[in-house]
């Protein structure tokens, strides 16, 4: 190799060891939490919870009985593990949720025990309310798509009121479940 053809890699590669130096000295800056995360935070904890279930307007209100845990996955997500009663079956259920702040929304996820479908939450906070919507089955419909709505208000930092609504067809909100959960002393 010839001092000419040596020449412009000399200086390619010197120039680019300062930028490579100064750059391994930087670490990535990793996000950190939005004030909005500190809202989650508060669900942390175990709870008992009560509710009344309406499956349908000429059926009797069932009563639901169950317990959720949660905890923070970092200062991100929020990991809900739920068990639970309803008319006489066993329930199981995780919630995930986390802010996305590029959405600027509350973002998460339902599974349980009884359906095989996937609750992809979309939600925000109007002042101590959780207010979360999902797409999903109306199984009083034939399995037909419906929009969902779950409310989590909290009374105080130990009792939040919890209520479920399903979005009608004519763009009404039917309230099918209302409860009461209690933070555990």
């Amino acid at each position: 190799m010839s001092l000419r053809q040596l020449n412009p890699v000399l200086v390619a590669l010197l120039v680019s060891l300062p930028a490579s130096a100064h750059t391994a000295d930087e670490t990535p800056q990793i996000p950190g939490p939005a004030p909005e995360h500190a809202f989650l935070k508060r669900f942390v904890g175990e709870w008992t919870t009560e509710s009344q279930c309406q499956m349908g307007p000429d059926q009797p209100a069932m009563p639901c009985q169950g317990k959720f845990n949660a905890r923070m996955l970092g200062d991100f997500w929020l990991i809900s593990d739920t068990e639970g009663s309803m008319a006489g079956a066993s329930v199981h259920a995780v919630l995930t949720l986390g802010y996305d702040p590029q959405q600027q929304k509350y973002v998460g996820t339902w599974v349980d025990s009884m359906m095989n479908h996937l609750w992809k939450y979309e939600g925000a906070v109007e002042g101590e309310k959780l207010i979360l919507e999902a797409s999903g089955p109306n199984l009083l419909a034939g399995g037909r798509p419906a929009l969902f709505r779950d409310i989590y208000e909290f009374k105080s930092a130990d009792e939040i009121a919890v209520s479920s609504q399903m979005q009608t067809e004519d763009g009404a909100w039917v309230t099918f479940i209302t409860g009461t959960a209690r933070r555990k002393p």
